[in-house]
């Protein structure tokens, strides 16, 4: 992970359940490491343990996510954050505004921005719940209600337009768009996990993740070739657009269209265990 990420380390579990005792039930120590651990099939755990850490190492007050919803790993979340700042650096007296495209219900991305970095933060989401749910997270800690706010996108063919507003600018746009082409491509998915973990039962007990989360038409490549393509409409009050890309294999494409279009870019590898992404950043 990025050397300043602080989930380089193991994870300390006794000053993590001293800040939220909910976790305690679900550690217990591994027979292969002989370290606590938690079972990372188990979606309750894994909310108790981000909100744990967002406790400890973050500050929050509290933290939920609606049933269902989409429980992201903090530490790969939070090496998206600091290569963005890697990648913006400027004047450390100007105040870094950054725009997560599809905050969901967990608004992630704003809350580690603010509570590491001191950034502002705009977040916005086409889907009414998890904006509810943004909200209210961010409501939880008062001092995040100053630097984070929360807009709905309420157009499915817009991804830039009615979110940033006139003269509005942003040092970066960022985004974690679905993986999936369809409910089935995801499931099937899940349900390969599942067996590499060894795990039987209903997979909705074990990942979360709702719809425009997880998929929509045309996977993650289709998505970012829309971002890419409106993006030229923003040009003037973006500096670097953003996003995540899960599959290597879409890249030569996008990178394709982005050298059309005359857009400077950057690749950044990322890599969380056995797991490997990649940032893809561009400007005009």
């Amino acid at each position: 992970m990025h050397p300043a990420n602080k989930h380089n380390k193991p994870y300390n579990f006794k000053a993590l359940i001293k800040q939220h005792p909910a976790l305690a039930p679900y550690v217990f120590i591994s027979p292969l490491s002989g370290q606590d651990t938690i079972d990372f099939s188990i979606n309750d755990a894994v909310i108790q343990l981000n909100k744990a850490i967002l406790k400890t190492d973050y500050g929050l007050k509290e933290w939920n996510i609606p049933h269902g919803y989409l429980c992201p790993p903090i530490p790969g979340r939070a090496d998206y954050i600091h290569h963005l700042n890697d990648l913006v650096q400027v004047d450390s007296n100007q105040q870094i505004k950054g725009l997560d495209i599809g905050i969901g219900a967990n608004a992630i991305y704003p809350i580690l921005a603010t509570q590491t970095y001191g950034w502002h933060m705009v977040g916005c989401d086409i889907n009414a719940k998890a904006v509810k749910s943004a909200r209210e997270n961010i409501a939880y800690t008062p001092e995040l209600t100053n630097r984070i706010s929360i807009r709905q996108q309420t157009s499915n063919a817009d991804i830039f337009k009615g979110i940033i507003k006139l003269e509005e600018y942003f040092h970066f746009t960022m985004c974690n768009p679905p993986f999936f082409t369809s409910e089935a491509d995801a499931d099937k998915a899940t349900k390969t996990k599942l067996k590499q973990l060894k795990i039987s039962g209903n997979t909705a007990q074990n990942f979360g993740g709702q719809a425009n989360e997880l998929w929509c038409n045309g996977g993650e490549a289709l998505f970012i070739k829309r971002m890419i393509k409106q993006s030229v409409g923003f040009k003037t009050q973006v500096g670097w657009f953003t996003t995540l890309v899960a599959h290597k294999i879409h890249l030569a494409k996008l990178l394709k269209q982005l050298e059309k279009l005359k857009a400077t870019y950057k690749v950044i590898e990322m890599e969380h265990g056995n797991k490997k992404s990649r940032i893809l950043a561009w400007k005009f």
